[in-house]
């Protein structure tokens, strides 16, 4: 994120315009909005400005800019056709010491005029730090058809109980509950459809019903969501639900800061992931710190990468939830097969070339693969190895050993779904050598299906299977 996003009070805050045509037209009229106090500096106006100056809206300078229009000013926007007068303003405003924006000069940017949905009092700003203003617009249509204006009603009727809400429940877990179940429930539908005194009435009965809570012990509860195997369009939208309601997010490390960001902001996070042979907090404290967290009355997210089902010891955390009465709830999430393999061009299954697929780990005890081998080594299949980068070496030989054929088409996907994934492909016994260096998460796809990458990959840069350069992996 290059930009702080930030909403100013303006309200009758000086502000400079250099421009009397259509792109000065547009940032006089969100100023104005704002409450502003804009001042045009222009020889002449086009329709729209001329009409706010006429109605007293804005204040019309056709004299030269100097250093002394800028006295006082919080902000100015160089918006004129003549670019020689842009530069002229940002190096006034440079002078004096003020932000300054330059219509389409992002290097002369001290700030962005994002793209405003308003629904006053609340206000949506959309911007792409000035690289695709287009972009902007299109999502600003989506957002305008997507957000019904009722919703400005909605934080206006908040608003009004906030004072009140703050003294009456002083804990912020409790007003946080408060008001989810004000804004996703009946309050909300009332106001939407106009009725506003049916709403007080059940806000009234809600606050009450949320103080006689408050003195009773309340358990809480744990989420146990998958996230995939990276990108955060894989993400369900159970998921998102869950992830912007939870209190406190155990999260590992296969979870990226893109699924991260999406936890609600005020989320405590607690890190728990493990290394290979490496765990920064045992499986077993994980299990019962969900369960202190859920007697706290805390409603708690564990956030793992892929499905929680599929070696992600899930089972183990639901053991210890259910053994104490916590409720639960498990999300399925994309499991790394399924995801790394998609972004790969690398069907699983296909008529022509395998009927079966086994998922294995390659993480065995002691360090060491302890693999049913022949089962591994049937025809027409695919073999899938999760956590098996560390024992590549030794999960080739036990194949060989047992049948497999050492021109075997053979993949390790490096990174995948994510940015920078790679694509690692060749013969199974020169698998361990090709894929020297590769770093976890990873995952080993063995069998016929790994041919069709070629004619099947929506990525492209990925690293080429006999160079072993790795490049970003981009959907094509």
């Amino acid at each position: 994120m290059n930009n702080l996003p930030l909403f100013f009070a303006m309200k009758d805050r000086p502000v400079v315009i250099a421009g009397g045509g259509l792109a000065a037209a547009r940032k006089a009229d969100l100023m104005v909005r704002a409450g502003c106090a804009v001042t045009i500096v222009a020889p002449s106006l086009n329709e729209d400005l001329a009409m706010l100056a006429s109605e007293d809206r804005l204040i019309h300078k056709t004299s030269p800019l100097t250093a002394d229009d800028l006295t006082d000013c919080v902000i100015a926007v160089g918006a004129s056709e003549d670019g020689a007068i842009n530069e002229h303003l940002h190096q006034l405003a440079k002078t004096v010491g003020i932000p300054v924006n330059i219509v389409d000069r992002p290097d002369l940017c001290d700030f962005i005029m994002p793209a405003v949905v308003d629904r006053s009092p609340l206000l949506i700003a959309v911007s792409s730090g000035g690289a695709a203003p287009l972009l902007t617009r299109i999502l600003k249509a989506r957002f305008e058809t997507l957000i019904p204006s009722a919703y400005g009603r909605l934080a206006r009727f908040a608003g009004d109980y906030r004072a009140r809400v703050r003294d009456t429940l002083p804990r912020a877990a409790v007003r946080l509950r408060f008001w989810e179940r004000l804004f996703d429930g009946p309050i909300a539908e009332q106001l939407f459809s106009g009725q506003e005194d049916q709403a007080r009435e059940l806000t009234e009965k809600l606050l009450q019903d949320v103080v006689t809570e408050t003195g009773k012990a309340t358990g809480g509860e744990v989420y146990l969501v998958g996230a995939g195997p990276g990108d955060p369009d894989l993400l369900t939208f159970r998921a998102l639900r869950l992830m912007q309601k939870a209190d406190v997010v155990l999260y590992d490390r296969l979870i990226g800061d893109g699924i991260l960001n999406l936890v609600r902001r005020d989320a405590e996070r607690i890190y728990v992931g493990k290394l290979p042979q490496e765990h920064a907090v045992p499986q077993e404290d994980i299990s019962q710190l969900l369960v202190r967290l859920a007697l706290e009355g805390k409603r708690v997210l564990r956030l793992k990468g892929g499905d929680p089902f599929m070696f992600g010891r899930g089972g183990e955390e639901i053991q210890a939830l259910a053994e104490k009465g916590i409720p639960f709830q498990v999300i399925p999430g994309v499991t790394a097969a399924n995801g790394c393999a998609a972004y790969a061009g690398i069907p699983l299954t296909h008529r022509d070339h395998a009927q079966s697929c086994v998922f294995v780990t390659g993480h065995g005890k002691d360090g060491k693969p302890d693999l049913n081998w022949e089962q591994l080594t049937q025809p027409r299949q695919t073999v899938v190895i999760y956590m098996g980068l560390s024992q590549l070496p030794g999960i080739v030989d036990g194949l060989l050993a047992h049948g497999a054929g050492a021109d075997t088409p053979a993949a390790v996907v490096e990174n995948g779904t994510r940015e920078g994934q790679r694509v690692i492909t060749g013969p199974l016994q020169d698998l361990p050598r090709l894929a020297d260096g590769a770093a976890s998460p990873a995952l080993v796809i063995i069998g016929d299906v790994v041919t069709l990458r070629n004619e099947l990959s929506w990525f492209e840069g990925e690293a080429d299977s006999e160079t072993n350069d790795p490049t970003d992996a981009k959907p094509r």
